[in-house]
């Protein structure tokens, strides 16, 4: 096992992290033609006291910025520095599409696509495997940050399938502003894990290399809630408000293409018939409205100022707990 609790040792990548250390660990994501290698960083704490493990990790899409600031945030104020149990803290997971601001691996595919991976795929999958095999079995407890792709931008929220009632109760813990019943995509981080029988939450908030402070502040909170639920922290669960529980949600599709003007604020209850956007064209010849199909909460807006027939423009709730 790369996980040993006979005689209490934690071992990973082939060290033994004792009680009460910090360590500092890379693991080596390729070799180039260079002959330099490219690895990750991964933050250890081991508290004195037994107890679970909790991953937390951010830029599985290289330009989803908001999770690599929520991940470094953790760590600056030493919230990674559990009483009891350990915590690993891996900050920046696709390092290749972080170095280039770009969501995917150098082989185009999407690293969040092709878990659990196999040793003799693509470099995603071969990297997606040393993961799966090297640092997956370790942890009990993981909180995955993730921001919108695209221009996409998310309200900030947290993810689960809400017929898993541990994960579901350790995300209202969480306490973003919402929590969505998501189904598993296959070949997800997310569903390998699961089936490994680990509890992992999925947070969205924000938008592909933009940083957003109150993103970023929900996640380092929403964290830290569930750091305390956990017993890694003492001290009050902080909650501003109870969750808005989204059981069942859809996109709102743009009716043509054109130029987009959003006109609701992200976050925000809508009535239906009320304006979420206008589109029209480049020669003043036609003006279409977007308008709420019922009453819902707006939870995703897509700001890109031209988009197609058919695009994903609001993200909606469709019925609500």
């Amino acid at each position: 096992m790369l996980k040993e609790m006979s005689n209490n040792k934690f071992i990973i990548l082939g060290r033994e992290i004792k009680k009460g250390e910090r360590a500092f660990l890379e693991l080596e994501v390729a070799k180039l033609h260079t002959r330099n290698s490219i690895t990750i960083s991964i933050i250890v704490e081991r508290a004195y006291n037994d107890g679970p493990t909790l991953l937390l990790m951010g830029g599985v899409h290289g330009d989803e910025v908001n999770g690599v600031a929520i991940v470094r945030d953790i760590i600056r104020k030493k919230y990674n520095k559990p009483k009891c149990g350990t915590i690993i803290c891996i900050p920046v997971f696709n390092i290749f599409g972080y170095l280039n601001l770009r969501r995917e691996f150098p082989d185009g595919r999407d690293l969040n696509r092709v878990f659990p991976g196999n040793a003799n795929g693509s470099l995603a999958s071969q990297f997606a495997y040393k993961f799966t095999k090297e640092i997956a079995p370790l942890v009990d407890y993981v909180i995955d940050f993730h921001a919108g792709g695209g221009e996409r931008a998310n309200y900030p929220n947290i993810r689960c399938a809400f017929q898993q009632e541990k994960t579901l109760e350790l995300a209202k813990v969480f306490g973003a502003p919402f929590l969505l019943n998501s189904n598993f995509i296959p070949k997800s981080i997310r569903e390998t894990l699961t089936k490994m029988g680990k509890t992992i939450l999925l947070f969205e908030g924000g938008k592909s290399n933009d940083l957003d402070n109150f993103v970023i502040s929900s996640g380092v909170e929403g964290a830290l809630n569930v750091m305390k639920h956990l017993g890694f922290h003492d001290g009050e669960i902080s909650k501003k408000n109870n969750s808005i529980i989204i059981k069942k949600s859809k996109w709102v599709r743009s009716p043509a293409s054109g130029m987009f003007q959003v006109h609701v604020k992200n976050g925000t209850w809508v009535k239906k018939r009320n304006l979420l956007g206008k589109i029209t064209d480049s020669y003043g010849e036609f003006e279409k409205n977007v308008v709420a199909p019922f009453d819902c909460y707006v939870f995703s807006v897509n700001t890109a100022p031209i988009v197609n027939k058919g695009d994903a423009l609001f993200h909606v709730s469709v019925e609500i707990i």
